[in-house]
């Protein structure tokens, strides 16, 4: 795999996904139905201003794997945020749009938890600085296992199961949200991924036009837990760090 070095972006991904958005509404062998996306999410408060916005565009299911997060108590936490989130917000039910068009419900997928799985991944990579290749590992792994149960859901459908769980049609995640994470790596790791799958990544910058802090202000809203780190022990020492540094400088 070849390590992709940050860089500014390439490409206007917000403007590639309104791009989509709009073909999709004007296409008149879809008028009707809405596009179904798999979006892979990090936690409630990223997960917050996306959904805000895309719901309005797309049925949405949430698929929250992430074995980066090093404890399972930390993993729990954030699982119920996130499940409290979709239900405050009055999206885990059927509803309807302001022009009377119906929603379909928001449900979260949790596939089972194993830390395991990223310190694989993670091996040779602990001394890693923050947004450095281990990362990028870890994006990888995230969005492979969204595009692996988009798969398992499109052979499902055409093999007829009864689960009655639709193909989707396309898979994204809301790591973009972050100021932090460069979203042309997201983008360009998900593009790959979703070529070697044969599935639609859906280009995004959640974080272009407010949309991060349109996330701090949900937050705040819905009183959603806002961790000071990623996830895995690797970023919460690294976060640490950060915070006696400042207050060692507070001090001096």
């Amino acid at each position: 795999m070849e390590y992709i070095k940050p860089e500014p972006n390439t490409k206007n991904y917000k403007m590639l996904l309104d791009k989509i958005i709009e073909s999709w509404q004007k296409d008149p062998e879809k008028k009707g139905r809405r596009p179904r996306l798999l979006l892979h999410s990090c936690c409630a408060p990223c997960s917050s201003a996306v959904l805000d916005h895309m719901c309005k565009y797309f049925d949405i299911t949430l698929f929250y794997y992430n074995p980066n997060i090093s404890t399972k108590t930390e993993f729990e936490h954030r699982v119920s945020e996130l499940k409290r989130l979709t239900h405050e917000m009055g999206i885990d039910m059927e509803r309807t749009d302001e022009d009377g068009n119906m929603l379909g419900k928001v449900s979260v997928v949790v596939p089972e938890y194993d830390h395991k799985e990223f310190l694989e991944i993670a091996r040779g990579h602990e001394k890693d600085p923050e947004r450095g290749e281990r990362c990028h590992l870890c994006y990888r792994q995230r969005l492979e296992k969204t595009a692996a149960y988009m798969d398992a859901v499109r052979d499902g459908a055409e093999s007829g199961n009864e689960s009655g769980e639709m193909p989707y049609d396309y898979f994204c995640t809301t790591l973009t949200i972050s100021p932090m994470k460069s979203a042309e790596i997201l983008n360009r790791i998900g593009e790959e991924v979703g070529t070697n799958h044969g599935e639609a990544f859906l280009p995004s910058d959640f974080k272009k036009n407010g949309g991060y802090q349109k996330s701090i202000e949900l937050s705040r809203e819905y009183d959603l837990y806002r961790q000071d780190f990623c996830g895995c022990e690797f970023s919460k020492a690294a976060s640490e760090k950060e915070r006696e540094e400042r207050m060692a400088f507070r001090d001096k």
